[in-house]
């Protein structure tokens, strides 16, 4: 059998190599043959027609084709830059349609899926291959119609579809969207009722824009070596700050911006408010806050970001005395270098430092108001006011300053002020400069005060050395009231310095800081020595 297949083998490769065709196509004939003629095209047939050259550019920019084949379609082909539907600010982004057309229908400067409107209820075509809303189950998308929104016609939003085909618009609030039940029988239960995703007041079924949650807290050992309130030689053990934060965007607001601290060592209490709206889409803003913010932010940092623990409060108590609530405008200058601010503010009373906190004292219920502005310049580098000095790991260059003024009417005293401070940053050393200083009105006195803090890290990563000096001059009232109220009785000349050292434990989130005080304040009476403090703290610290 095997010699019939061998003698077949033979037989037949010849045959195969002789009809085996050339690459070009023509029969592997022998080489002296002439090669055939070219058939003659009939008279009354014509050629066939040649397909037509590709645009060399975008032609048609609403079509939703690459017509130039250069992988850009419409309008995200530069090609299309100028044509009328192509031009930013026409509509809204917030159907599957405006989501997907390169276009910043909206004009906030975000195009499609980078604008947060294109994370609202019903688009889903920036949702990749997420399935849609949870059932009433837990799982996702498994609900009749859980992920299936009519596309919206010109002129509708999202709130428009509830009620409509076969939605009974039944569920409409907190309570009925998370029970677990589809209360109006209309196949969707919960978060996949029209409902229950598109009227805005129901949270349940809101999508988290990326808010987050930060605590900052610390245990301190404290001991009085000198002390004139406490006695000498006193100790404490307590948690010395306990803050909470809750902050991120505003939803459905691009680039907005919330922020609530909370302090909570003795009685839980909401110290600092902040929400930021956008006005236009070239960062310019407007601020509204509780207030206790003015020309200096050491005030509202948060505690997790004061180089010696706790700020200077001398530098402050005299000049940023709080208001009820404030409005701010602010945005950048000059590509960024050149930053502005003008705030409002006002209230009734003194402000207890808490929001919506106030007492009256004297029966004193004079309003009070505030107005100023503030010019910030970075020359080298970029700083913001809220930034962190503490250093972990050494960082570039930077040199800022920032300048500013306001008039201040208080429940007792009137006077202009004004705040320069300064920060340079270089490696792994930071220096932070200040001065507050004002012309009291009322009772013709000029008060100023300073501090200048210092930060070298001895260790990357390891080991913080930090170091403060300042003053308070409370100057002499030529025209002194009848009765010093609670602020002027505490305006006494103060001097303080601080060394700090803060050992990073747990990478830059559990601090251990060992700090020492030392602070002389005037007596009420001048013919007696300062008061003089010294203490020693040991806080175990931890942010995150």
């Amino acid at each position: 059998m095997r010699k019939l297949y061998f003698a077949l083998v033979v037989l037949l490769l010849p045959t195969a190599l002789v009809a085996q065709p050339r690459p070009d196509g023509a029969g592997a004939s022998a080489p002296s043959a002439a090669p055939a003629a070219a058939p003659t095209a009939e008279p009354d047939k014509a050629e066939p027609a040649t397909a037509p050259a590709r645009p060399t550019k975008e032609t048609i920019c609403n079509d939703r084709r690459d017509d130039d084949g250069d992988q850009m379609v419409d309008c995200a082909d530069s090609d299309c830059k100028d044509a009328a539907n192509c031009q930013p600010g026409q509509g809204t982004e917030r159907s599957n349609k405006d989501c997907s057309d390169w276009i910043d229908n909206d004009g906030d400067g975000a195009i499609d899926c980078d604008d947060s409107d294109c994370e609202g209820p019903g688009v889903t075509v920036c949702k990749g291959s997420w399935q849609g809303s949870m059932d009433g189950t837990g799982s996702a998308g498994t609900a009749a119609g859980s992920d299936e929104a009519p596309e919206l016609r010109e002129g509708m939003s999202v709130e428009d579809l509830i009620g409509k085909g076969d939605d009974k618009d039944g569920e409409r609030n907190d309570q009925v969207c998370s029970d677990g039940v589809d209360n109006d029988g209309d196949g969707r239960i919960d978060c996949a009722d029209f409902g229950c995703r598109f009227d805005p007041s129901v949270t349940v079924c809101r999508g988290n824009p990326g808010m987050r949650f930060s605590v900052v807290a610390g245990i301190a050992q404290d001991y009085n070596i000198k002390s004139y309130r406490d006695g000498d030689g006193t100790m404490d053990t307590r948690f010395s700050r306990i803050q909470l934060r809750s902050f991120g965007p505003i939803p459905m607001l691009q680039n907005s911006f919330y922020l609530l601290s909370m302090r909570a060592e003795k009685t839980p209490r909401l110290t600092f408010a902040m929400f930021q709206l956008p006005l236009g889409s070239h960062g310019h803003y407007l601020n509204i806050n509780s207030g206790g913010g003015g020309l200096s932010s050491a005030l509202i940092l948060s505690t997790g970001k004061q180089l010696l623990l706790d700020p200077a409060y001398y530098v402050y108590s005299a000049f940023e005395q709080g208001n009820g609530a404030s409005f701010e405008l602010g945005g950048p200058l000059l590509d960024g270098r050149l930053g502005y601010r003008a705030f409002v503010a006002g209230g009734s009373g003194r402000s207890s430092g808490n929001v919506g906190g106030r007492y009256f004292t004297y029966g004193n219920n004079n309003y009070t108001y505030t107005v100023g502005g503030q010019l910030s310049v970075n020359i080298i580098g970029m700083f913001s006011r809220f930034d962190t000095p503490f250093l972990y790991t050494p960082v570039p260059t930077t040199l800022g300053f920032a300048i500013g003024a306001k008039y201040d009417q208080r429940a007792q005293e009137r006077y202009p002020a004004a705040n320069v401070s300064a920060v340079f940053r270089w490696s792994r050393f930071v220096l932070l400069a200040e001065n507050y200083s004002k012309w009291e009105l009322e009772f013709e006195s000029f008060q100023t005060a300073y501090v200048v803090q210092v930060g070298y890290l001895l260790i990357p990563k390891r080991l913080l050395l930090a170091a403060d000096f300042g003053a308070y001059l409370a100057g002499e009232m030529k025209n002194p009231p009848a009765i010093l109220e609670t602020d002027l009785r505490k305006q006494l000349d103060e001097q303080q310095w601080r060394v700090a050292a803060h050992l990073y434990v747990v990478r830059n989130i559990g601090l251990l800081s060992l700090l020492y005080t030392n602070r002389a304040v005037a007596n009420t009476d001048k013919a007696l020595p300062a008061n003089v403090e010294q203490t020693v703290r040991l806080e175990a610290q931890y942010r995150f």
